[in-house]
């Protein structure tokens, strides 16, 4: 990571960005909350470099998959989440296929409240009405007062709305961050605790006791975490359950589901239709237990 941040250039956030609304990114004067429709047919073909922003953002997904990498880890962002990013936070931006959502943007000085780290939180119906009400606005140097109720209400849900287990908190000792990084790029990878410990010249203790304080996570949970945030990047694809669970070191299907299933509260097949993506009819599913 540079030490500089710059803003996402305008040509690739314009390919996203459907509302007059990019300079006021960086802007915290006019209106303290705005908001943007999000639309990308194709994705995008490399990842938005790392860049902050003077306003901080809230963006909800419809359907498709955002993936962010933040300082302290990684979303996979699925339709029904929405991810809050403070004001100034570094990230990342990947888009996997085509993608379609909203987003808000809240000047500085209205974030005091909320988050100070990224998260991923649940959207109530009355924080879905609102953002996608305050789209509509034009940007504006005041607010009227029915537009000033409506963002206190729209601050006052975001403020409660419940966290989401959608992160994937990277650890900060280098040699856990090696471990951790070699993962992320190789899910399957099913070497043992005892085996990556040597691996990144740590004994099995040290390793667990340091994963877990660093990353609020076991490093057995910190896997299947990282295996299930592939495995929904790769539903969202198309890709079937039984490639899936063959491809990410499950042992079969069905182990895959059930793991799903916890983590998420359905089998894949009730979630992608739940968020209105039919799953690949091509590949079907490999168990009656994965169909939902």
């Amino acid at each position: 990571m540079n030490d500089t941040f710059r803003p996402a250039p305008d040509p690739i956030a314009a390919q996203m960005i459907r509302n007059n609304v990019l300079d006021w990114f960086e802007r915290d004067d006019g209106l303290g909350v705005l908001g943007f429709r999000v639309e990308s047919a194709n994705g995008l073909e490399r990842e938005i470099d790392w860049h902050q922003h003077r306003r901080g953002q809230l963006i909800s997904v419809e359907a498709g998959l955002l993936n962010i990498r933040t300082r302290h880890g990684n979303w996979s962002l699925p339709p029904g989440c929405a991810g809050w990013m403070p004001p100034a936070e570094p990230h990342t931006v990947d888009i996997c296929g085509p993608l379609r959502g909203w987003g808000v943007i809240i000047s500085a000085g209205l974030t005091r409240e909320l988050p100070d780290e990224p998260c991923v939180v649940a959207i109530s119906d009355l924080l879905q009405a609102l953002a996608l009400r305050v789209t509509e606005w034009p940007p504006a140097e005041t607010a009227s007062p029915r537009q000033q109720h409506m963002i206190e209400v729209l601050l006052d849900e975001l403020r409660h709305a419940p966290r989401q287990r959608m992160h994937l908190p990277m650890p900060q000792d280098r040699r856990l961050l090696r471990i951790a990084s070699q993962l992320i790029a190789n899910p399957a990878d099913g070497r043992s605790l005892e085996q990556w410990a040597r691996w990144a010249g740590l004994s099995p203790r040290t390793l667990t006791r340091h994963f877990r304080d660093e990353t609020t996570l076991s490093f057995a949970q910190w896997r299947q975490q990282a295996r299930l945030a592939e495995g929904l990047r790769r539903l969202s694809d198309g890709q079937g359950v039984s490639d899936i669970a063959h491809e990410l070191g499950f042992s079969s299907p069905s182990a895959f589901v059930t793991v799903f299933r916890r983590h998420f509260g359905c089998p894949p097949g009730r979630y992608l239709a739940r968020n209105g993506q039919p799953l690949n009819p091509s590949r079907g599913l490999a168990s009656p237990a994965a169909s939902g």
